[in-house]
């Protein structure tokens, strides 16, 4: 088990690697100066001279040569320095991601929580009610919240609640430490328009493993040797088939940190993807790159924690 760990740690490198690469160069080759948008100003018409040009693009480093700058940036990245806001002026990007990032984890954790403990007794029910009225619906809604994209049920839900319920998004933001029911009711609703289509994945991925399982031969000496269907179902049909929905749910994750970019703006969450959203329009590289960065070891180290978890869920996994 320690040596299939070093393995994995030492292929985060080549995987960081590359994700570094990636989002450095596609931010270099976008269009959009960060020292003009600078000085241009919120409205864009204030007027500056090519000297002031210069020394803004002299200071940001944005003239050197573009390898110079992934050097540079790549190295005090691994000093923990993940350098200055373009855009907030002399805030450190790694204080501000520490701002942000509890509040879309917590948002993300909350639809995967959601999502988890409303889709796998639906697949499970549908499973069991194979091809009857049950299993029907299930399929539908599944394949409906599957087809549905997140900032529409994001919208349409805004929508339904200031229109029935007069509620709208809070503009004060409450931290959980400070006030957890205040923070449920603030953040529940984002997290379940944000988990509707996980919730559809993971129903249609536990029904199609249930469905494999109570097909198996164990399955068929369990109920021969008398154990009751709730001890046979449970017991041996749910921890079997949970391996590929806790595939999904890794994945899914990942998925969630991401797609919370679009739902922190609607439902005006202070998160990491509101973040974001921010820094591409001021073309604030240092915050976009470490903010990338950062989702990326999240998802690695995920991925890590999910594959050893199956040695436990599953005693005939082992991994050497």
């Amino acid at each position: 088990m320690r040596t299939y760990v070093l393995k994995r740690l030492v292929l985060f490198i080549p995987t960081l690697l590359i994700v570094t690469v990636l989002v450095f160069g596609i931010l270099r080759v976008v269009p959009g100066d960060p020292a003009m948008l600078i000085l241009g100003g919120e409205s864009g018409d204030d007027e500056f001279t090519d000297e002031q040009l210069a020394a803004l693009r002299a200071k940001l480093g944005t003239d050197r040569n573009i390898i110079i700058q992934y050097l540079t940036w790549t190295g005090n990245m691994l000093k923990g320095d993940f350098g200055t806001s373009y855009f907030y002026e002399g805030d450190q990007v790694i204080n501000d991601l520490i701002d942000r990032v509890p509040t879309t984890v917590e948002l993300a954790l909350l639809a995967l929580v959601l999502a988890t403990v409303l889709a796998v007794p639906l697949g499970v029910i549908s499973a069991l009610k194979q091809d009857t009225i049950t299993d029907y619906v299930t399929r539908v809604l599944s394949i409906t919240g599957i087809a549905t994209p997140n900032f529409w049920v994001a919208i349409m839900t805004i929508f339904f609640l200031v229109y029935f319920f007069n509620w709208a998004p809070p503009l004060a933001y409450v931290d959980p430490w400070t006030d957890p029911w205040t923070n449920f009711q603030q953040l529940i609703f984002p997290a379940l328009a944000l988990g509707t289509s996980n919730m559809a994945f993971i129903t249609r991925i536990t029904r199609s493993a249930m469905l494999e399982v109570l097909h198996e031969d164990y399955i068929r000496t369990a109920r021969s040797k008398g154990l009751s269907e709730n001890i046979v179902i449970f017991r041996h049909a749910l921890r079997n088939a949970l391996l590929p929905v806790l595939t999904l749910t890794g994945y899914e994750f990942g998925r969630l940190i991401s797609g919370t970019v679009i739902i922190e703006v609607i439902f005006l969450v202070p998160g990491m993807g509101r973040l974001l959203i921010t820094s591409i329009l001021h073309r604030d590289f240092p915050m976009i790159q470490a903010t990338i960065v950062l989702i990326a070891v999240v998802v690695l180290v995920l991925n890590l924690v999910l594959d050893l978890f199956y040695a436990w869920l599953n005693p005939r996994i082992r991994y050497d």
